[in-house]
This record gives C-alpha cells, sequence and structure tokens, in this order.
C-alpha cells in the first residue's frame, strides 16, 4: 500500500460517530434532516470528528471543503472531505463489524452472498481519484436550481483500498450472458411505509465500468467511517460521486437500468424547466475540469508583485496533459506546471503558474486538457438541476491587487 501523508486517525472519531447517526429521518427525495438542526450551522454529531475550519456547512447532510483547504495537499484527508448523503445511513454498529458485512452479488454464473472478510481474501489494490459530487459548481448556474448551492469544495482527491469488482465477477464464473450494467444497492434502512423505489440509493453504470470498479473498505489507509459510505463502498472511478454507491449490499450485473427513482427520474441532464425524465442523459461520466484555490476572493485582497495562481485539474475518466491560466477572463492564455505526484489517470494534478500583477482587478481562470485532447469547455451545458458544471468561465475568479 501506498504510504498516506499527513492523514492520521482521530481517537475519538468512533466515540463521537456513535448514538448520533440514528437521529437522522427522512426529509422528502432530497436527504434527511436533524432534528437538533437549530442550533445554527455547526457540524452535526455524526460528523464531529471532522476539521471545522476547512468545512462549509450547508445542511446537516451537505458540507463543503473549503477551496483553501483543497489546496494544502494532494489528497484530502478524510477529515476536510465533502459530505453528502442522500438518506440515513445504516446504525452505527456495521462499522464496527466491517468484515461481517455481507454483500449480494447476482446477474454472474454464481450468483452468492459474500463477508467483506471473504472479499478481503481475494486480494487488494490501492486506487487513487476524485470523488466529486453531481452537483459540484452548481451555485455558478443563473437560474439558481434547487439543491446546495455548491461552488468547488464537493469534491476530494482519495485513495480507496478494496478488491477490485472484475476479480470478484470471475471468481463467481462471470458475467451473464445479458448483462449491459452495474448495479449497486446501498444499505441505508428505509422507514416503514416508504415506497423503496422512491427513496433507495440504487444506481446503474454501463458494463464498462467494471474494468476499473472496486469494493472499497479503506480510505485513504483506514477503515471508511460510516459517514463515507462504511463498512463498504462501491467505487465507480472517473464517475460522479451518486454512483459511488454507500454501504453496498448487493451488486448486480443486470440487463436493464435500476427502477429506483435515483436512477430513472433523478440524477438525470434535464433541459431547464422540465422534470425527471429517464430518456434524459444520466449524471455518469465526469468531464476534464480544473479550478484555482489560491488566491481565494474570499481571503481579501493580493499584494502587487508576484503572484502565484494556484489548482486543480482532472480529465475524469483520463489523465490530464496540462493546464493553462488566464488573468485576464480568458483573452489570453498562459501555460502552467503540474506539480506533485501522479497518483493515477483518476486522480487530479494539481498546477502553478506565476504571474506578475499590478495593482487593479482581474479575472482570473484556468483552463485543463486532458490526455486525450479535449479541453475543457468554456460554457456550462444548461440543466435544470444544475449537474456536471466544467465551465471554466463560470470557476473564473477575480481579484484586487493592491
Amino acid at each position: 500500500m501506498r504510504p498516506i501523508q499527513a492523514l492520521r486517525t482521530d481517537p475519538q472519531r468512533r466515540r463521537l460517530l456513535a448514538g448520533g447517526i440514528g437521529l437522522f429521518t427522512v426529509a422528502g427525495l432530497g436527504g434527511f434532516m436533524h432534528p437538533a438542526w437549530s442550533q445554527g450551522k455547526k457540524l452535526p454529531q455524526y460528523v464531529a470528528w471532522k476539521n471545522e475550519e476547512n468545512l462549509i456547512v450547508h445542511s446537516p447532510t451537505t458540507i463543503e471543503t473549503r477551496r483553501t483547504a483543497l489546496a494544502n495537499n494532494l489528497l484530502t484527508a478524510e477529515r476536510d472531505l465533502y459530505i453528502r448523503n442522500n438518506i440515513a445511513p445504516p446504525p452505527e454498529r456495521v462499522v464496527a463489524e466491517v468484515d461481517a458485512w455481507q454483500v449480494a452479488f447476482d446477474g454472474v454464473q454464481s450468483p452468492r452472498t459474500l463477508t467483506v472478510g471473504e472479499l478481503k481474501a481475494m486480494g487488494s489494490r490501492d486506487l487513487t481519484m476524485v470523488l466529486q459530487c453531481s452537483g459540484n459548481g452548481r451555485g455558478y448556474f443563473p437560474h439558481k436550481p434547487s439543491g446546495t448551492p455548491w461552488q468547488v469544495g464537493a469534491a476530494g482527491c482519495v485513495t480507496w483500498t478494496g478488491v477490485p469488482l472484475k476479480t470478484v465477477v470471475t471468481n463467481l464464473g462471470g458475467a451473464a450472458a445479458n448483462a449491459r450494467f452495474v448495479t449497486g444497492t446501498g444499505g441505508e434502512e428505509i422507514p416503514p411505509g416508504l415506497d423503496p423505489k422512491t427513496v433507495m440509493v440504487e444506481r446503474s453504470v454501463p458494463l464498462s465500468a467494471l474494468e476499473d470498479a472496486m469494493l472499497a473498505w479503506n480510505l485513504n489507509g483506514n477503515p471508511i467511517s460510516l459517514a463515507h459510505g462504511g463498512p463498504l463502498r462501491l467505487i465507480i472511478p472517473g464517475y460522479t460521486g451518486v454512483n459511488n454507491v454507500k454501504y453496498v449490499k448487493r451488486v448486480a450485473l443486470t440487463a436493464q437500468e435500476s427502477e429506483a427513482g435515483i436512477q430513472t427520474t433523478r440524477y438525470r441532464l434535464d433541459p431547464l424547466g422540465s422534470k425527471g425524465n429517464r430518456n434524459n442523459p444520466s449524471v455518469w461520466e465526469m468531464d476534464v475540469k480544473s479550478w484555482i484555490n489560491r488566491p481565494d476572493p474570499a481571503s481579501g485582497s493580493v499584494a502587487q508583485g508576484q503572484v502565484l495562481i494556484e489548482g486543480v485539474a482532472f480529465g475524469g475518466m483520463t489523465g490530464v496533459r496540462g493546464v493553462e491560466v488566464s488573468t485576464d477572463g480568458g483573452k489570453t492564455w498562459l501555460e502552467a506546471q503540474l506539480i506533485g505526484e501522479d497518483l493515477g489517470r483518476y486522480a487530479w494534478r494539481q498546477f502553478v503558474r506565476p504571474v506578475r500583477l499590478t495593482p487593479g482587478t482581474y479575472t482570473i481562470a484556468c483552463r485543463a486538457t486532458d490526455d486525450k485532447g479535449n479541453v475543457q469547455v468554456e460554457q456550462r451545458r444548461e440543466n435544470e438541476p444544475g449537474y456536471s458544471n466544467s465551465s471554466w468561465r463560470d470557476h473564473g475568479l477575480t481579484i484586487t491587487v493592491v
């Protein structure tokens, strides 16, 4: 396993989690709320172990990483990683008995149920990737879509440890002849009286994702916390966060997409003014994208002279070839330097470009190019829910130099 730098396990983490998670109740289809939220926008109890100074708390289930915190390390510490949950997790006790967690496998030649302990016996690998909420960048859509107005902090770069899903499928005799999708089902408990299909987390992705998918039990070298999908999470690298199913209890290779609402009518790129429609594109693969972490306009003015423009870039399904930065709103571009270790095609790369600026107001921007030559788009893809915003223009920043 690759050594993980600057990441420590908080000894109080498990104790702080205990008891807090069970206080959630379902509140519609968009998530769940904490009864004690009237106390103000502080970290809720189930993530009290996180680093509050590096986070923006939008709600108990939507917590964003501050822009400057994303600049601190190549890997995002779990204490700084964003939170987005669709429904209340299973009981806390499940992460105390990781190896006992069971996963059913269907759509293979020899269907069966395996424990995490049995999965671990099949071997493991590390995979570093960008984990990004489908709605990251929603705050830049001018029509103000419903949902959390994320800017850039509903994302992080993390390392998972687990068994390749392809290995498991091979050990179970291979995929069924009619398999076209990988479908993962979360282990959240559905409240009595609700139709499971309306609230359950069950996502399907194309079968091609099987190539690099994995079942992970560690995050950055430690057991995955309940807040981030422990004891076991289905990892689909290159795809948006919702497809990386938490508390995965069933993996099926299916002929059709899931009939759950989160697949059929939600997480779709619906045209402006329309409602969820299964005929519209699903939110799956991520596009090439970059943004600037420093200088941060929220930090105040910048001193004249040499200014370092720093940020991160990723290709979604492939690596990053290069990044350019602009100080005049995209009229002219300068090549930036990729820095730090290359942790693989699904990870992000850090970049830096020194520029000399005199007093005034500047619009700084960046755009990335992936290994296949795809350039980050200038304009967002308009859609009603505010998903998949990769626009370099939207992500530009205005800074004041004094």
